[in-house]
C-alpha cells in the first residue's frame, strides 16, 4: 500500500474531506471500540489535521495535531490517532506517529509532544521515543496513560 500524507488546518478542509475525516474517527473510536464520547470536543477548530491515504484516495490514517495550550499548557499534542482495518499490520501506525512527529516539529518548534495513550498501546509508543509519565487512568472506560517525546 502506498500512502501519501497531507497535513491541514481546520481552515484548509474541505467539507467533504471534514465528512470522511469525521466518519473515520467514529468507524475506529466509537463503533470498533464500542465507546460513545463526544468526538466533536471543539478543538478540531485550532488543530491540524494529518491524513493518511491510500493509492485508491481512500483515508486510511489520521492524526489530530494541537498547538501547545489547546490540550496541554505547556505541550503540543498528538490525538486521535488511528488507522482503519485494512491498513493495519503493515507498518501504518508507525509510518503515521513518524510523520505527525515531524510536522510537530515544524508546526510547534521547541515544543514537547504530550499524548493520552491507551495503556495496551504503551510499547508501540516507547519505541516511537515516547516517555510514560504518571500513573494510568481512565479515558471514556479505557485505561489511558500519559506520555511525553521530548526529542524536539
Amino acid at each position: 500500500m502506498v500512502l501519501q500524507f497531507q497535513h491541514y488546518s481546520f481552515d484548509q478542509l474541505s467539507m467533504p474531506l471534514l465528512y470522511s475525516i469525521l466518519r473515520v474517527r467514529q468507524e475506529v473510536f466509537v463503533v470498533e471500540q464500542d465507546c460513545p464520547y463526544l468526538d466533536a470536543d471543539n478543538k478540531d477548530q485550532a488543530s491540524f489535521h494529518l491524513v493518511g491515504t491510500d493509492d485508491i484516495g481512500d483515508i486510511v490514517a489520521y492524526t489530530r495535531l494541537l498547538p501547545t495550550g489547546i490540550s496541554y499548557p505547556d505541550y503540543c499534542s498528538i490525538g486521535r490517532v488511528l488507522t482503519t482495518k485494512k491498513a493495519r499490520g503493515l507498518g501504518t501506525g508507525k509510518k503515521l506517529m513518524r510523520h505527525s512527529i515531524d510536522v510537530c516539529k515544524t508546526l510547534f518548534p521547541g515544543y514537547q509532544i504530550k499524548i493520552s495513550a491507551q495503556s495496551h498501546l504503551d510499547k508501540f509508543y516507547t519505541d516511537l521515543g515516547f516517555v510514560a509519565t504518571g500513573e494510568t487512568y481512565l479515558e471514556d472506560d479505557i485505561p489511558h496513560m500519559a506520555m511525553i517525546y521530548s526529542k524536539v
